[in-house]
């Protein structure tokens, strides 16, 4: 009978064979490092946080904030987006709202971000194009600040923390954020943005913890965000 794996594993340079190899090393290591420690995550699951961020795979949610599986509850997309109509992500955060019992939820984009390079620039990128579209929104809808800014490199890190900004806006609009604040539930929407040249996140100053207007949430948090750039780029006293 032929191996179903034949034709995968041919190249030693592009076998999965490594991935299953680094999955032993890694489970030990856990095992050794901290014994107990998957049968106590298979029996609990009782994350604090829930991290909704880019698809992008230099931007694992764990490992840059240092956390174990099961510590962090994830979703993640194209340039980090919510929307209303995005049953998948909605889902998402219902469950960890009314089921898991988050403390907090961090919206997290990262600089150098594809997707908002790609709405920026206006490029074609193919059925994706849909998808970018809501951070072509976010532009539109900032567009006066952003190209306000004589430098364009900058201009796109702008647009990359306004999105963060945008997302935020959107999670604390959905019915189960409003639902959890009116009873009075425990829980804060941040807005982070993360580097990919220096591997920090970065706190944009956004922490929501009760029901608010949209207009109104924006209007501030945008002033916030503004003046918080004005101070990190002024010299120092």
């Amino acid at each position: 009978m032929t191996d179903p794996h034949e034709n995968c594993n041919h190249n030693p340079e592009t076998s999965l064979q490594n991935l299953l190899d680094n999955n032993k090393q890694w489970a030990e290591r856990i095992a050794k490092l901290e014994p107990g420690f998957f049968p106590r995550l298979a029996a609990q699951h009782n994350p604090q946080y829930l991290w909704i961020g880019c698809s992008d795979s230099r931007v694992p949610a764990n490992e840059i904030c240092g956390l174990l599986p099961g510590e962090i509850f994830v979703h993640r997309n194209i340039a980090n987006i919510v929307l209303q109509s995005d049953l998948n992500c909605v889902s998402v955060i219902q469950f960890a709202v009314e089921v898991l019992k988050v403390k907090h939820i961090i919206v997290t984009g990262h600089y150098g971000c594809v997707g908002v390079h790609a709405a920026f620039e206006e490029q074609r990128v193919g059925l994706a194009d849909h998808w970018i579209a809501h951070v072509r929104a976010v532009f539109s809808r900032h567009e006066d600040l952003i190209m306000a800014e004589p430098v364009r490199a900058e201009r796109g890190r702008m647009l990359c923390e306004l999105n963060v900004i945008e997302q935020v806006v959107n999670v604390c609009r959905l019915p189960v954020m409003q639902d959890a604040w009116n009873r009075g539930q425990d829980i804060a929407v941040h807005g982070w943005i993360y580097g990919l040249q220096d591997g920090r996140l970065r706190d944009l100053g956004l922490c929501v913890r009760e029901r608010r207007r949209t207009d109104e949430l924006r209007r501030e948090t945008v002033t916030a965000w503004m003046a918080m750039r004005t101070r990190e780029s002024s010299p120092a006293a």
